[in-house]
Order: C-alpha cells, then structure tokens, then sequence
C-alpha cells in the first residue's frame, strides 16, 4: 500500500467492504455499472479527467505551503468595516483551533447545545448593551447582507402597514456608506423591486419613503449625529437604519439614543482576524416591537420540562425552519463561530477593557492626525479611528509605502 492510497482509504469516501455492501443492496456489482443505471448518457463524461498524478497528505500539505509562501505580507488600510485586530491567545486555543467550536454553523439540536446557545446569548447581549436596541440576532454573515436584509425588513414592516399599495416602494441610502454595503443592497433591492437612492450627507428627502440607512462613524470616518435627519425621516414616516461600528460604541453615543429603528454592523474587530477575506459575524438589532420580523437566529431564555433554566432558539420562523419563500432571512447566514470569537473578546476585555482599547485606537489616529497637520495636509476633524486626508498624491503615498 502506497501513502496515496493509505490517505484515500482514511479520509475519502466509505471502504471497499461497505461499497460492496451498498452495490449488492441496490442491485449492482460495481460502481461503474450503478453509474451506467443512473447518470443519463447525454450528460456522462466518456473519457478520463485530465488530472495529474495525486498526491500524499505530506505531498500535499507541502506543495500548498509553496503556494501559501506567495501572499505578501501587507498591512491592511482598507477601513470600511475590516479592521487589523489581535486575536488573544486564549481565544485563538479554544475556539478557533478547537473542532467542539470551530465546526459550528449553527445549533440545529439547539437543546443540547446549551454552550453554544449560552455563548450566542452573549453575542446578542452585547450588541444589545452597545447598540441600546432591545433585541438582537445571533449574528449574520457581513454587514452588508445584515443592511441588505435591514432594507428588505423595513420594505415588509411598512408594506404591511400601507392602507393602499406602493407603486414601488423606495429605500435611500446615505452617500457616507461602506460602498459594499450599497452594491449588496442595490443587488437585493432590485429582486424585490425596490428603488435604491443615494442622497448626499444630511440632505434628502423622505416623502413617500419607506426607509433610510445611514453610516455611523461613515465610511470616510466623519462622525454626524444624525438626529435632525433621523427627525425628518420619522416626521415623513420613514423608519431610520444604522450601520455601525460596535468598537466606536463604546465612545459614542448609542443609535438607540439617537433614533434608529434597526442597527446592523459587523463584530470581526473583535478579535477575528482579518484572513484573506470571508465573512465576518455581523448582527442586526432593533426595536422589540419588531422582533417577528428579524432575519436570522435569535436565542432565548427559557425553562426545561423540569422547570429549570434552559436556552432555546426563539422565533424560529425563519430559514429552513419554514417554507423559503416565507421565511424572513435568506438561506445562509449566521456565522457561530466568529460571533462566539467576538461574544468571547467582549467577556475577556470587559466594558472598561474595550473602552481601553477604543482609547487606544482613537488616540493613534489622533496622533497620525496631528502628525499630518503638520506637514501641511488638511485632514477630517470628527472621527474615531479613520482619517480623511486632502491634498496627497496617493501614488506617491503608495510608491513609498511599498518600499518599504
């Protein structure tokens, strides 16, 4: 027996022996002969794959570190909801690279997974405590999904309560948002027939609009309060979304304080690393008086048979508990285990440790800030961790900085 096959028989498939079982229960000798019975000949591939020679698990592990030697190295100042973080190694030991946490989509046995359901709980408690929304899901799969479905929530909330039909219903969306969250919303938007604006800043206007998303601190990084908009909008009958950033929560006032009807961000700051790409655990958090109509998972407290305290998944109107075209989410969204990397960061670091670590941050970019002053560029004057900069030849910026 070679390595090859040695890998082949622990890792791939079932053995020869339970082949042979399952052929002789359908009526088959071989594999060759079920797939003539099954695989229509119009659509079978006649000839061999043009592959080459396969591999041992050793043999492989090195030719993908070859590959993997290929990434540069660069540090990320893409901003925009994705942000350098350090994972602490107590985290990094016992929920990433331990298999009871990391293959957790999502507790389908949700009875028996209380320490799952316990750490998601903490998830929602502390988008709760940060957005000072009543209510929030168990995570989504990146901030732009969670506004794409705060968008289709806000669409069913106040269709439902029109008297009379809309022609098409209209949603704006703030020129100060991520630019990805606007692509993921227009893309949904236009399967449901909804008219996506863009307006500029604090300026538009609400009539006949059913709802309004705005940045808070914006993809620029320019802090606005919001709350004469926020006034406007609810004057003209618009619910009010925010799209956040749990990390600068800890120093700002809370969306709840200034008049949002839903709030949606990610947690991936919150001790998920950043990776080449993915998604990150975002969450969508309202008002109570909305709760039916939440996309994704929500877990709650409950009692067991025998009186004592037990955690459950709530409303479980969503997903694949339900027929698709009624469920109130799509088909994928939550995201277990990172929403249990940040519910975890949250426990660790303690309100006063992640208001420490928002300090830190907000102080650093004061200091580059007041550096670039300096040297005589103009710079934005309200934000928490991202600068806008005017003035730069930002070709010369990044011919530098790849030097270095």
């Amino acid at each position: 027996m070679t390595l090859k096959d040695d890998f082949v028989r622990r890792h791939i498939g079932p053995s020869d022996v339970d082949i042979s079982t399952m052929l002789s229960a359908i009526g088959a000798e071989t594999l060759d002969e079920l797939m003539d019975q099954t695989v229509p000949k119009s659509i079978r591939l006649t000839r061999a794959l043009e592959l080459p020679e396969p591999l041992s698990e050793q043999q492989a592990l090195s030719q993908l570190m070859v590959y993997a030697n290929k990434n540069l190295q660069w540090r990320s100042f893409m901003g925009m909801g994705y942000h350098r973080c350090f994972t602490p190694t107590v985290i990094l030991r016992n929920l990433i690279e331990n298999p009871s946490w990391y293959t957790s989509y999502t507790p389908y046995q949700a009875e028996i997974s209380q320490g799952r359901l316990e750490a998601l709980l903490t998830f929602q408690t502390m988008v709760q405590d940060l957005t000072g929304m009543e209510i929030s899901n168990s995570s989504l799969l990146d901030e732009a999904t969670a506004a794409a479905e705060a968008m289709a929530m806000v669409v069913r909330t106040k269709m439902k309560r029109k008297k009379k039909s809309v022609e098409v219903p209209r949603f704006l969306i703030s020129s100060l948002c991520h630019p990805n969250t606007i692509s993921v919303i227009q893309v949904r938007a236009s399967a449901l027939g909804v008219a996506i604006e863009i307006f500029d800043g604090n300026n538009a206007d609400f009539t006949g609009v059913l709802g309004v998303l705005v940045q808070y601190p914006a993809t620029d990084g320019s802090i606005h309060s919001y709350r004469e908009l926020v006034a406007s909008a609810k004057e003209s009958g618009a619910m009010v979304v925010f799209a956040t950033d749990l990390m600068a929560l800890t120093c700002l006032q809370s969306p709840a304080e200034l008049g949002a009807d839903i709030v949606v961000g990610n947690t991936q700051r919150f001790g998920v690393p950043l990776g080449y790409g993915g998604p990150h655990a975002a969450f969508l958090a309202c008002s109570s008086k909305l709760s039916r109509s939440m996309p994704g998972r929500i877990i709650g407290v409950s009692v067991d048979a025998a009186g004592n305290k037990a955690l459950r998944m709530a409303l479980q109107s969503r997903e694949q508990h339900i027929r698709r075209e009624k469920a109130t989410s799509n088909v994928c969204t939550a995201q277990a285990l990172l929403a249990n990397v940040a519910a975890m960061y949250a426990v660790y670091h303690g309100p006063s440790g992640l208001k420490m670590i928002a300090h830190h941050i907000h102080a650093s970019a004061c200091r580059l800030a007041h550096s670039l002053k300096l040297a005589g560029y103009k710079v934005s004057e309200a934000f928490f961790d991202t600068i806008s900069v005017t003035g730069v030849d930002v070709e010369q910026i990044r011919a530098k900085a790849t030097a270095l």
